[in-house]
């Protein structure tokens, strides 16, 4: 049975394909591949899932194939099945058909319908391979596909300001949660000395054995999962972007921040239970962030003037309980909830429109003041100051906003002295010299190239701090994003059993895009003669497929899988010592930050109201 798993990738990557290729006046044909295309997958994965438990139920696991493979280190494909997979493929597949189906009418003769039907697909496929992971590089790969499409879709409405301003901050929040799986990688492959697969996670003895003598490291891991997760599922303190992300269509909303997308950390939760089944006090810490998670979205989304709004927190307060269950140990409840969860929160959001029709005809027709009494066992008081907090949203975009992106702004600003001739006539010099030591280090002092590394690695970040900072070149940013992974690359190959050929694997795809990237923006300058990124420039307007041309060259620079970096990526972390901590955490903020500076570019280039007046201005918001 395991070699059937790898056809439930078959059909949506085909599909998507299809859907890439479809001319985009062929609505009736687009909305037919996506929705054949979908339920065909509902329709398998029920046979399947028939045949299954008739076979009582067995776990599977199925090594596809081994992309990358060196003396110490092995990338692979992994898939597996169970019951957690079971449930998240059925629900899955069933909602998403359910969303093809109404989009096909909620969207008929928007301009973007092609669009939005190619990234759903897009999507299906990026869910279906996180849920079918057997180890942690395949989650990844479809963590990676899921966090790009959502971007693209809450940007559907692109000429408006707030829908793209809203999609980049949830992308940046999805960024900030790839540093955990980043470091989880990272420090499993230095517990258990091997890519560790979800199977054998599932094996007592074997995680106890190594987590004996290296209890801290599973403390470790177990943390940087608990925030994977709590980006990913919108729990405190990332709460807020949940219903900044409804700013894109309905039938997105529904898919996405309703039932699949934000259950995601639910799903890594109970994944990796078995690994952080008996640490006690990681348990009780997720089930503490669950339950204040749960008290304060439930204040917030009774206070929510917008529908989709008060959905959202809903969600997330049904959520934060569900963290609660796999806290206690209950995962049949839990997948339980999650499915209820998820068909209740589609529906909501599906008929929200005609709800709001029917209750603001009955408010008019019908209304009546309540009449307020004051409650013993809670005074007015402090009624009141819940309701202003709850108002505020507790602040929680003002903390994110204060412990995150000022630090990111005031570090890139300090940096302002910083231009494109300064770069090349003062850091190449400087990392030619890094080169040269690198060639002598055998003569150098140990205490110098212990610490050699860190420094490297911290003028890498210094640069992607910059780059997201910077509101003048688009080249400069560009260029420093290039420039911080030679920096990466610098700072590893000073680690034993490093390799030219593995640094220049990882180099490759940086090199390609970066080149393909800079004279994509030589082409939009002689195009438009000025281009700076202190506003949204629109320039998708006039230029969709150079747009789409850039965005590859930008998914290529920040290590999206479709250049040999994003394996070079785990394949430079295998080479990081487990006592080198903050090389790694520099190594791994490097690789966040950039992704969001790259697609800031994009975003700032190409989304948004377009620059030329002459176009129509939209309201800006949807």
């Amino acid at each position: 049975m395991e070699n059937i798993l790898q056809f439930f990738l078959l059909f949506p990557i085909l599909g998507f394909l299809i859907s890439v290729f479809l001319p985009e006046k062929k609505e009736k044909l687009i909305s037919g591949i996506a929705f054949s295309t979908v339920f065909i997958q509902f329709l398998g994965i029920v046979l399947f899932s028939v045949i299954w438990i008739w076979n009582d139920s067995p776990d599977l696991n199925l090594k596809e194939t081994t992309i990358f493979r060196t003396s110490h280190y092995e990338f692979f494909i992994d898939f597996y099945f169970d019951r957690i997979t079971a449930v998240y493929l059925f629900v899955g597949a069933l909602l998403t058909s359910l969303i093809t189906t109404y989009s096909r009418y909620y969207l008929h003769r928007e301009k973007g319908y092609k669009r939005f039907f190619t990234t759903v697909l897009f999507f299906f496929f990026g869910y279906n391979l996180a849920i079918l992971s057997g180890n942690f590089e395949t989650l990844f790969i479809g963590w990676e596909i899921i966090g790009i499409s959502s971007f693209l879709l809450i940007a559907f409405y692109r000429e408006r300001y707030l829908p793209v301003k809203n999609a980049f901050k949830v992308f940046s929040i999805y960024r900030i949660g790839d540093v955990g799986l980043l470091l989880t990688m990272w420090a499993s492959h230095h517990l258990f000395h091997e890519n560790i697969t979800f199977m054998k996670l599932n094996n007592y003895e074997l995680v106890n054995e190594h987590l004996q003598n290296h209890s801290l490291i599973g403390v470790f891991i177990a943390l940087c999962l608990a925030c994977a997760a709590a980006a990913k599922s919108a729990q405190i303190p990332f709460s807020s972007w949940l219903p900044r992300a409804m700013e894109g269509p309905t039938p997105s909303s529904a898919i996405f921040y309703g039932s699949l997308s934000v259950h995601l950390g639910v799903f890594l939760m109970l994944r990796t239970f078995p690994f952080w089944e008996h640490q006690t006090s990681m348990r009780f810490a997720i089930g503490l962030m669950g339950l204040t998670t749960s008290i304060m979205s439930s204040l917030m989304a009774r206070v929510q003037s917008s529908v989709k709004s008060q959905i959202a927190y809903s969600s997330i307060s049904q959520i934060g309980i569900i963290f609660i269950e796999i806290a206690l140990g209950l995962e049949v409840l839990a997948l339980i909830h999650f499915a209820g969860n998820a068909f209740l929160r589609t529906y909501q959001l599906l008929v929200s429109p005609s709800v709001v029709s029917y209750l603001i005809r009955e408010q008019f027709y019908t209304f009546q003041p309540k009449s307020e009494k004051d409650n013993f066992f809670f005074p007015r008081k402090i009624k009141n100051t819940l309701y202003v907090l709850a108002l505020k949203e507790f602040n929680l975009e003002a903390f994110l906003n204060f412990v995150l992106w000022r630090p990111l702004k005031i570090i890139g600003k300090s940096l302002d002295f910083l231009n494109i001739k300064r770069v090349y006539f003062f850091f190449i010099p400087l990392f030619a010299l890094g080169t040269i030591s690198y060639q002598f280090k055998e003569i150098l002092p140990t205490e110098l190239t212990s610490v050699l590394p860190e420094i490297f690695a911290g003028i890498g970040l210094v640069f992607v701090f910059k780059s997201f900072s910077e509101r003048k070149s688009p080249f400069l940013a560009w260029i420093l994003i290039v420039m911080n992974h030679f920096w990466i690359a610098l700072a590893i190959v000073f680690n034993e059993h490093v390799t030219v050929n593995e640094i220049a694997f990882y180099l490759s795809g940086i090199i390609i895009s970066g080149a393909i990237g800079y004279l994509a923006l030589l082409k939009l300058k002689k195009m438009e003669k000025r281009i700076l990124i202190s506003q949204y420039l629109g320039h998708v307007y006039e230029h969709p497929k150079f747009a789409f041309f850039f965005l590859l060259a930008t998914l290529g620079i920040t290590g999206f899988p479709i250049t040999s970096t994003f394996i070079g990526e785990d394949l430079l972390f295998s080479h990081i010592a487990s006592n080198q901590v903050l090389l790694a955490f520099f190594v791994a903020s490097s690789f966040v930050v950039s992704g969001i500076a790259g697609i800031r570019i994009y975003a700032r280039l190409f989304l948004g109201p377009h620059v030329k007046t002459y176009h129509e201005l939209p309201y800006q918001s949807s």
